[in-house]
């Protein structure tokens, strides 16, 4: 029997590697099934490499970033790795597709939920995943929609990391010691061949979260992952 389940919503697919590969690999490596949607394959504006390369074209790099997520999602432990594709530059967010993603909420029933951050100068994809999953999150809660399904609870939502949070108004706090899956995050990192560019990049940021863990606890932790809550959490101490 599951410890629990995770949903992931990741606006592309390599968002879900860098930024939550640790919590993913901790929690599936404890017996949780974590899902993980990829709404985009990040065909257009994450795929510098893969267009460099004569004769592309866009199908043959949405396959290459699919096999990358997969050989990834396999290394951490994901339980269920689904692609939505729905455009990239820009990411097309229907009503269907909404609807669509409060049915998967209902259907897991995530004890948790982890997407990015609510801003993003630099990427319009990434605020506008997390309003799309959050926005999911209240209809799966409604009792009004599609009545003869049960609701969901409140799943806490956690914001991880974006890649300039000085500039995305994200400050974590919540520091996940990663140390124990580290290895399993950086084989799911370097399965990301088309952003290679990026492997030393977010192994500095997991060395920094460490040290910032190490630093407000009496842990010995190395590797760490961010999280802003957006929620209050609810708790019987303060201890």
């Amino acid at each position: 029997m599951s410890a629990g389940t995770a949903l992931v919503v990741s606006a592309h697919s390599a968002d879900f590697v860098w930024r939550a590969g640790g919590a993913i690999a901790l929690h599936a490596e404890r017996g949780w099934q974590v899902t993980v949607v990829c709404l985009s394959f990040g065909e257009r504006g994450e795929s510098a490499k893969l267009w460099r390369q004569p004769d592309m074209t866009l199908e043959r790099v949405k396959a290459e970033r699919q096999g990358e997520a997969e050989r990834a999602a396999a290394a951490l432990g994901v339980h269920d790795l689904q692609f939505w594709d729905l455009g990239d530059y820009p990411l097309t967010l229907s009503q269907e597709s909404l609807f669509r993603l409060a049915a998967l909420y209902r259907a897991i029933r995530p004890r948790f939920v982890l997407t990015h951050s609510r801003e993003d100068p630099y990427n319009h994809d990434h605020p506008a995943t997390t309003g799309f999953a959050q926005h999911a999150r209240i209809i799966a809660q409604a009792h009004g929609h599609e009545p003869g399904v049960p609701v969901i609870g409140a799943p806490p939502v956690y914001l991880f990391e974006p890649h300039q949070p000085e500039q995305c108004a994200w400050a974590p706090d919540m520091l996940l010691d990663i140390t124990p899956v580290w290895e399993r995050k950086l084989a799911a990192i370097r399965c990301m061949a088309g952003q290679e560019h990026l492997w030393d990049y977010y192994t500095r940021v997991a060395l920094q979260r460490g040290a910032q863990a190490a630093r407000n606890s009496e842990r010995a932790v190395t590797y760490g992952e961010g999280y802003q809550s957006v929620f209050p959490h609810v708790v019987e101490s303060l201890a």
